[in-house]
């Protein structure tokens, strides 16, 4: 005989359950089809969403750099403990997801007992004292008929899910720091010998000065303002140094080494790459970050905890079970006689607990609200990282451009001045004037050359890990 609807519909209650967690939805957040920094893509090469790579930092071309990198994910205590919490969490999934299985356990004991003279209902041919031997066998299992277990395993599951993306974007973060603090540091290497020529040049004019007063074609003014444009000069470099030692500390602290110590060479003149943005980058290289990933993960999580809340207003049934043997501790403990067992199903329902199970589902409810709106926001903000690391590149490209042109023309007034009053056709202000126009003209071409550095190293980690540009 085949089985009714009704015998049918409770077979399925009792094999599979059912969830009472709403049908999950990624929050909708509207996305660019393109950033406004971007270049339109006109035909040109396009970006792709594939997996971030996951040595990015090499487009700079900088093997220390690298090597660095590789340190930082060996050695730094942050990504350490971020990789601990992921452990935790999962774990903590496992163990929440067993929960779903039958569970078994084996008891035994042996006691030697004294009753009560005064235990109720007690005989007066009782002993006083007995012995009592028992061994058991006890198992239970939670049918889990409204999903609540099924919905905290996957609440769980998520949770950890989360946790692994928090270690990405916390390793992510850690790299971006690093290349950022080190690019810094490239430029303070790069500004170091910037005002090391300027002292050059300034020691030469000095002493060019003083021959020049002493032939009596200069002024005591004129070398005085001579020693002043060395020693600020000077000056300058003493900062500059003194902000690569921060730097330097900064990276000791990133590669998980103490600062005292820890050296990195200065470059040897070699530029650095300036990564190059495909033409076009679509706004779905975000999905690609692990922050977005983790935030999405924990609204799918409190999705699920509406489904546990909800499974609380139903009852639970359960099988339970127990056999084994017991004796007065008379030495026959597994004799056929001492035999005892209980089996059968088991069924709980609160009827009343003072608005408690209403309060959950409401606080289920409101966290789910705030995992979405938090989703919203990373979103949000991921774009706004994207399209600002975009506009510095985008808008400093022909500032570098004027900026070069700048330094031509303060270098060519520089030695035109100083020709002039050589020659005792111009006073030694404008020499001055002239050179420190140079200087600054180099230092803020250096320091935007910088920023165009750092701002690609932002760029790649605000996409995810850079970006993969292909032939369209």
């Amino acid at each position: 005989m085949r089985p009714s609807k009704p015998e049918r519909l409770a077979g399925a209650l009792l094999l599979g359950g059912c969830s009472l967690a709403p049908t999950y939805q990624r929050p909708a957040q509207a996305l660019p089809a393109q950033y406004e920094g971007a270049a339109p893509a006109d035909g040109a090469t396009p970006a792709t969403a594939a997996a971030p790579a996951q040595d990015w930092w090499n487009a700079f071309g900088d093997p220390q750099l690298d090597a660095l990198q590789q340190q930082l994910l060996q050695a730094n205590p942050d990504l350490a403990s971020a990789l601990a919490h992921y452990d935790a969490a999962r774990a903590a999934a496992g163990e929440i997801s067993a929960a779903r299985l039958p569970q078994l356990g084996l008891q035994a004991n042996s006691l030697r007992n004294r009753q009560s003279d005064h235990k109720p209902l007690r005989g007066s041919s009782g002993n006083d004292f007995y012995g009592s031997d028992t061994v058991q066998v006890s198992l239970g299992w939670d049918l889990d008929l409204w999903g609540k277990l099924r919905n905290q395993a996957k609440a769980a599951q998520a949770q950890a899910d989360a946790s692994g993306d928090d270690l990405a974007a916390a390793r992510l973060s850690l790299q971006r720091q690093l290349a950022g603090t080190y690019l810094g540091l490239r430029g303070l290497d790069v500004r170091a010998r910037i005002l090391e020529g300027s002292l050059d040049d300034y020691r030469q004019a000095l002493a060019m000065t003083r021959n020049l007063l002493d032939g009596g074609l200069a002024s005591e003014l004129d070398v005085a303002r001579a020693r002043h444009q060395l020693a600020s000069a000077s000056a300058e470099l003493d900062q500059t140094r003194a902000d690569r030692d921060l730097a330097r500390h900064a990276i000791a602290a990133l590669v998980g080494q103490p600062a005292t110590g820890f050296a990195l060479a200065a470059d040897a003149g070699q530029a650095l790459t300036q990564p190059l943005a495909p033409a076009a980058l679509p706004s779905e290289l975000l999905q690609r970050r692990p922050d977005i990933a983790a935030a999405e993960r924990r609204v799918y999580a409190a999705n699920a905890g509406i489904g546990v809340a909800r499974a609380a207003w139903f009852p639970s049934l359960s099988l339970t079970g127990s056999g084994g043997y017991q004796n007065a501790g008379d030495g026959t403990l597994l004799s056929r006689g001492n035999r005892f067992f209980a089996l059968g199903p088991a069924l709980d329902l609160h009827l009343f607990d003072g608005g408690r199970r209403k309060a959950a589902r409401a606080m289920a409810e409101a966290e789910f609200d705030a995992a979405a709106a938090h989703y919203r926001a990373t979103v949000l903000d991921a774009i706004r990282e994207v399209e600002d690391q975009l506009s510095v590149l985008s808008q400093s490209a022909q500032q570098v451009r004027d900026e070069q042109e700048a330094v031509d023309a303060a270098t060519r007034a520089q030695q035109i001045a100083q020709d002039r009053y050589q020659a005792g056709g111009a006073s030694y202000l404008e020499v001055v004037s002239a050179q420190n126009d140079a200087r600054q003209a180099q230092l803020a071409l250096q320091a935007l050359l910088t920023r165009r550095l750092q701002a690609s190293a932002a760029l790649m980690a605000a996409l995810g890990g850079g970006w993969d540009a292909r032939a369209g």
